[in-house]
């Protein structure tokens, strides 16, 4: 299942420059890390490969579905950076409902909500009111929301950000549980946390690619003297420091 994004032409406004301009990108098989400095794109990518965002010029297909079809976004979940708690419900209910909206019925939504809640740590808090976790627990439901629906990719902003070391630990055996069937994009600051744990890592520059392909690649991108433990660091410093405008490197 591919999702793919092909001339993608973007901008916030038609007076404004584009954040992308003529984007081709195609999603890889596994655990993709999305990495890149704030104002390069990243929200924005996501956005448009949910569907979410509609582009100016350009195509954002799965399988060729494009994506402004129910079954593209059946089968695509994306996670924002801001969760908002819904007012009166609880935990449970509100992965629910996001199951129920991506046309699951309301028993199998109720039964995978508690499922996915499980799946975050949070099964012992299902009954809680939304508005009264924290908000490392809140983009916990953000997770279980994404994945109640059993979709075929996820698109993940920003996930971890709010969870302590232990909430990250179960995220991410979360995550490494699903790849094998689940393409997964993850934006995140955390180079070092999740690159060497990634199938494949994609880095964007002011809306280019300036490197997307496996995470063996991606490190290779380290200078000879990097620290030890600090590879993955040294690799996204010399990817992100690339020209503006250069091309996608691949390996």
């Amino acid at each position: 299942m591919t999702l793919t994004l092909t001339q993608c032409t973007y901008a916030y406004g038609l007076r404004t420059r584009p954040i992308f301009d003529g984007f081709d990108y195609a999603l890889p098989d596994g655990l993709t890390i999305l990495l890149g400095p704030n104002g390069a794109g990243k929200t924005t990518l996501l956005r448009l490969a949910a569907g979410a965002t509609r582009p100016r010029r350009g195509s954002i297909t799965l399988d060729g579905t494009d994506s402004r079809h129910k079954s593209f976004r059946a089968a695509v979940a994306w996670m924002p950076q801001q969760i908002t708690a819904m007012s009166g419900l609880t935990a449970r209910e509100q992965v629910a409902y996001t199951g129920w909206l991506k046309g699951m019925s309301r028993r199998a939504a109720w039964d995978e909500a508690g499922r996915a809640l499980h799946r975050v740590d949070l099964g012992d808090s299902a009954d809680k009111k939304t508005k009264h976790l924290s908000g490392g627990q809140l983009r916990r439901v953000g997770v279980a929301s994404a994945l109640v629906h059993s979709a075929r990719v996820l698109l993940l902003d920003e996930p971890t950000a709010g969870m302590d070391p232990h909430q990250r630990r179960i995220f991410r055996d979360a995550l490494n549980a699903l790849t094998g069937d689940v393409r997964v994009l993850l934006s995140t600051h955390d180079v070092v946390d999740l690159a060497e744990e990634s199938d494949n890592v994609t880095v964007l520059h002011s809306g280019h690619l300036t490197y997307t392909g496996t995470t063996a690649g991606f490190l290779a991108h380290a200078p000879a003297d990097a620290a030890p433990g600090r590879t993955a660091e040294a690799a996204y410093t010399a990817l992100g420091t690339a020209p503006q405008g250069q091309g996608p490197q691949q390996q």
